[in-house]
């Protein structure tokens, strides 16, 4: 399995010759060209984290997976579309995948009500990955680890609109993650973070940091 970077929260996840992206917001990965794609998933609405899914299922193929409003307004605009609710399994070719709460806001580019937001928990290749969208911290994550122990954490850690570092510490000891990918970072001036901060903190309670830069890969 390939974990590839793509800025604020895009990751694209490559497993047996199959790729899947998540929250295709890909302005801070300009030369990136979506190839072999088979599923796209999105957190929630907001146009940062909905990004280029609609216009990439369009011209690929590739369903987007999100909860019913929002896969709604995609399949409106043209896209392929999953629609889930919160906390079922759904099977896929490559592995399954789960929607988990996310506690945030959610509404689409042209301010229609995209349901609730959301993270994913995904088991690839016998691994567990959480994506934790946007959020704050918020006691779902003890959930979370308790039940599905992910071995990787994608975590917001850009504060103002998710959770900050000192949060996403304590979701990083909730969740039992032995590895931590902060996203949601230095995109924008509101959310610049100290990632040696980051990484300092993870590292005090027994964690590995994965600060990954942009279009690079965690294998």
């Amino acid at each position: 399995m390939n974990i590839k970077y793509l800025g604020h929260s895009a990751f694209e996840i490559e497993t047996k010759g199959k790729k899947i992206l998540i929250d295709p917001f890909l302005v801070c990965a300009p030369k990136y060209k979506p190839e072999n794609i088979y599923d796209i998933f999105v957190t929630h609405g907001h146009s940062d984290h909905l990004g280029s899914a609609i216009e990439i299922s369009k011209i690929l193929g590739a369903p987007i997976t999100a909860v019913f409003e929002l896969a709604k307004y995609c399949a409106q605009h043209g896209a392929k579309t999953n629609d889930m609710g919160l906390g079922s399994w759904k099977d896929y070719s490559w592995g399954r995948v789960m929607l988990v709460p996310a506690f945030h806001s959610s509404s689409t580019p042209d301010g229609q009500y995209a349901g609730s937001p959301c993270g994913f928990i995904f088991e690839i290749e016998g691994q567990i990955l959480y994506h934790a969208g946007d959020t704050c911290l918020n006691t779902e994550m003890k959930m979370i680890g308790d039940l599905y122990q992910p071995d990787i954490a994608m975590l917001p850690i850009g504060g103002k609109y998710t959770m900050d570092i000192e949060h996403a510490v304590k979701a990083a000891e909730w969740l039992g993650s032995s590895a931590i990918i902060p996203m949601h970072y230095n995109t924008f001036d509101a959310i610049q973070v100290d990632i040696e901060s980051f990484e300092r903190q993870i590292r005090e309670i027994g964690k590995i940091p994965m600060v990954l830069a942009i279009e690079s890969s965690l294998t």
